[in-house]
């Protein structure tokens, strides 16, 4: 059924029809009016789940972490700093191998404090165990948190997974959304069945103590279920389109790729920008295309150096920064993907703390990419540094 609502209840609604059993969750800024929503459901009745009212962040996943170890489908939501103060429990959530979902409406890290959005939040956390998933609006941001279950839950992976998409850009915006109905939800995705649960009557362990003999062996496991999750996620995501008519089963997208000379790879909202900018640039003779990373764990190496192996010369966009280092986490992803090819691989940092991301600047950064310059920070403003 088609409505028109904000993202964050498109959101919202989209959780309740998983049918979660628990939700924890701490309010904060973007994220908030995912879990006031998921607050109404349960108090009127339209969700049947136990919703647990708890003081910070870090107690909102632990509670995820044991209702999950006890056998619930479990949910949570947060963004920037409360992501942040949950890392830890984010680790052992992933190292537990429960497969919690969590919204992650992305938003600026302090110092300095900021309410906007970028992705450094989500991206600092790459390498905790989470499958992470970015949604360019928020009909995918509705639907990838019914793949995001099918996925996690699944025997085969168990791990938890973030789904993400732009704080205020989506979260807080207004666009039509096909929703799909509760009977329909309850075809796609099975009741959770999970594979280990705290149980009195047959005892097991969660997340104990693990001598150097042992350590190495779990994180190996976990990143076999991560290569694992690329065929999965095909799977479902092309179960989810034959069912609905709208396929995931790819963890990259491209738009207009196949006779690009340039081509812009990025993640989230920006890529409806880019899609713009490139319609402009196409009608004055500039070939330029778009491949959008929709999966960034498991980052999809073999895919990205396959859909651009016939340009000349890529740009990637990053609104994060890993510093330090060469530009965002994913040029850097990019650059080691395309390693041994001669296409050269530029990254631009741009859009940090919420700054405006313009149909001007994609055409700027496409301009300088093909002139081999202006790499790693797009738009600085030099009077301030």
């Amino acid at each position: 059924m088609m409505e028109i609502t904000e993202g964050s209840h498109a959101v919202a609604e989209a959780v309740r029809l998983c049918r979660p059993q628990v939700v924890s969750a701490y309010p904060i800024t973007p994220q908030t009016h995912i879990v006031e929503a998921l607050a109404d459901f349960v108090a009127n009745g339209k969700l049947d789940a136990e919703y647990i009212t708890v003081e910070n962040e870090l107690s909102a996943l632990s509670a995820c972490v044991g209702a999950s170890a006890a056998g619930s489908r479990t949910y949570s939501a947060t963004t920037s700093q409360g992501l942040l103060l949950m890392a830890e429990v984010v680790f052992n959530a992933a190292g537990m191998r429960l497969p919690i979902v969590m919204s992650i409406a992305n938003r600026a890290v302090g110092a300095p404090l900021s309410i906007w959005n970028d992705m450094q939040d989500s991206i600092s956390l790459r390498d905790a165990g989470w499958l992470q998933f970015y949604a360019e609006d928020n009909q995918e941001a509705t639907d990838l948190h019914f793949l995001a279950y099918k996925v996690a839950e699944s025997r085969e992976i168990q791990l938890p997974a973030f789904v993400c998409f732009d704080g205020f850009i989506l979260s807080h915006t207004y666009e039509p959304i096909d929703m799909l109905s509760q009977e329909q939800v309850d075809q796609y995705l099975p009741e959770f069945d999970p594979a280990e649960k705290l149980d009195a009557e047959d005892p097991v362990s969660f997340g104990m103590y693990a001598t150097p003999e042992y350590y190495l062996e779990f994180r190996y496991e976990m990143d076999q279920a991560q290569k694992r999750a690329k065929d999965m996620i095909a799977r479902a995501g092309k179960e989810f389109g034959t069912m609905f008519g709208r396929d995931y089963s790819a963890l990259t997208e491209g738009y207009l790729l196949d006779d690009a000379e340039t081509a812009i790879v990025a993640m989230g909202s920006v890529c409806g920008t880019v899609k713009d900018a490139i319609d402009e640039m196409r009608a004055t003779g500039t070939k330029v295309g778009l491949l959008k990373i929709r999966v960034f764990r498991p980052f999809p190496s073999d895919e990205i150096a396959k859909a651009l192996s016939n340009v000349k010369r890529v740009a990637v966009l990053d609104k994060n920064i890993s510093l330090g280092s060469r530009g965002g986490a994913t040029a850097i992803e990019v650059r080691d993907a395309m390693y041994g090819s001669a296409i050269p691989v530029r990254g631009y940092v741009l859009g940090l703390g919420g700054r405006d991301i313009r149909k001007k600047d994609i055409k700027e950064i496409v301009s300088l990419c093909e002139k081999g310059t202006g790499d790693q920070f797009y738009g600085l403003r030099k009077e301030l540094i």
